[in-house]
């Protein structure tokens, strides 16, 4: 009697431990999803964003069209690139970016267009939502580190093959990104 007593109690802690590996897994899974939908509302916001400014600036740069049509173009790659995946959208969207730094330097070149007050908030705005995004893509990569050491390492690991738990993409910056600028102060 006392065999089955203890055979029932281990098999009960075996639950226990199980069912926790388990709900850690979904609520690491679940982190995951939630930091990828704060990445989403930031570049939405910044999507959002970019109209106002180019519509701002456009009457100003009557000879900067292409820059224009680039930031535009650039635009609406990285909003069809949002279910991509995290990969294409980090592309799609440092492309954004770059075309963005373009836009604030020609922007230098017209003084009238770097006083006007609504240019002036448009950028503020999206510098804000550009610092947003990357405390997002930091939660975002830390959350998939996390959920992605849960999945590999061994208890979890049988539990998380069982229950198909898939690895998760970094956010990355592409390779071009990870140059260090060089400086010269002669």
């Amino acid at each position: 009697m006392i065999a089955v007593i203890i055979i029932i109690v281990v098999l009960v802690v075996f639950g226990i431990i199980l069912a926790s590996m388990y709900n850690s897994l979904v609520r690491r899974r679940n982190q995951v999803d939630n930091a990828w939908s704060q990445i989403d509302v930031q570049l939405k916001r910044r999507h959002d964003l970019i109209p106002n400014l180019v519509e701002a600036v456009k009457d100003y740069m009557s000879y900067e069209q292409e820059t224009l049509t680039n930031v535009t173009n650039a635009r609406a790659a990285a909003i069809s690139a949002a279910n991509a995946g995290p990969q294409a959208q980090a592309e799609a969207e440092n492309a954004l970016t770059g075309t963005l730094k373009s836009l604030f330097a020609v922007v230098e070149n017209y003084p009238d267009l770097k006083a006007n007050q609504n240019v002036l908030s448009l950028q503020e705005e999206l510098t804000a939502t550009e610092n947003k995004i990357s405390f997002a893509r930091q939660f975002y990569n830390d959350s998939v580190l996390t959920y992605n050491n849960k999945i590999q390492m061994f208890p979890s690991n049988i539990l998380a093959g069982m229950f198909n738990f898939t690895a998760r993409q970094f956010f990355e910056a592409p390779e071009g990104d990870r140059e260090v600028p060089k400086v010269d102060l002669r």
